[in-house]
């Protein structure tokens, strides 16, 4: 039995001053078991995640649902609930990056955070039976999504527990998110899903040479590969949702593997 959508235009943040769409992925037999509470993954670029009409490439979009489904079916995840919150369009670039630059602007990363974690996260557990545990909530995106993502994850671990990182703008304001990773002095360390594909941009080997930056940062400040982070290079891939889509099934089989049972 497969997992159902439901689509909410009224989520309004008054942080941001700003409506935005979130559509939601619920497991199958979420309706069933009343009393169980899920893991959540909160996807940033919601436009590009469940829909192809809506994505930002026509016809090229995550197919969060379908991995989803599949992945529960063969029992490879646990249940959990998806949310795909819609980014701001013209605005994207403000919210989605923690620093401001004299050429691009931005630096809006926090009041972004605030919106997720102030008025979200709450609006999203007033409706749906989600875990509040640090460690059931994830956070995922690519691109300048995967950063403000990530992030989010160093800012905010008692928020954050799981991140999934897809090609993240780690270029951005001289590689500022290595420097907040640097600055680390806390002990909290999300499980981390970091990737990237070895044809990204103009410049391939700027970006992998960003992302092996910041995985090496982070081994450096504690994460242990194969444990608390998985990094991963997709040979010829390119920056583009279908070859993220291609990602997804690794990265949810990282962050939310099927407990065993006795």
């Amino acid at each position: 039995m497969p997992g159902t959508l439901h689509v909410h235009e009224d989520f309004v943040s008054h942080h941001l001053g700003a409506r935005r769409p979130v559509v939601i992925y619920l497991p199958p037999g979420y309706r069933r078991d009343t009393r169980r509470h899920y893991p959540l993954l909160l996807l940033h670029d919601g436009q590009n995640v469940f829909d192809p009409s809506t994505a930002y490439i026509p016809g090229q979009h995550w197919r969060a649902k379908e991995t989803a489904d599949v992945l529960l079916a063969q029992r490879r995840i646990e249940p959990l609930i998806i949310a795909a919150v819609y980014h701001g369009a013209e605005k994207r670039l403000l919210e989605y990056t923690p620093t401001r630059t004299r050429r691009l602007g931005g630096g809006g990363a926090a009041l972004h955070g605030r919106m997720v974690i102030d008025e979200l996260l709450p609006w999203l557990r007033a409706r749906y039976r989600i875990s509040p545990r640090p460690s059931n909530t994830g956070a995922g995106g690519s691109s300048l999504g995967g950063l403000v993502s990530l992030w989010l994850g160093l800012e905010h671990p008692e928020i954050f527990g799981r991140l999934a990182v897809f090609s993240p703008s780690v270029w951005w304001d001289r590689r500022a998110i290595l420097k907040q990773a640097e600055r680390l002095n806390h002990s909290r360390r999300p499980r981390i899903w970091l990737d990237t594909g070895t044809a990204e941009g103009e410049t391939p080997g700027a970006h992998l040479l960003d992302t092996r930056l910041l995985k090496a940062m982070l081994v450096g400040k504690g994460w242990r590969e194969g444990r608390s982070l998985h990094y991963f290079e997709a040979e010829g891939a390119a920056h583009s949702e279908s070859a993220w889509a291609a990602r997804l099934p690794l990265a949810l089989q990282f962050l939310y593997p099927r407990k065993a049972t006795p």
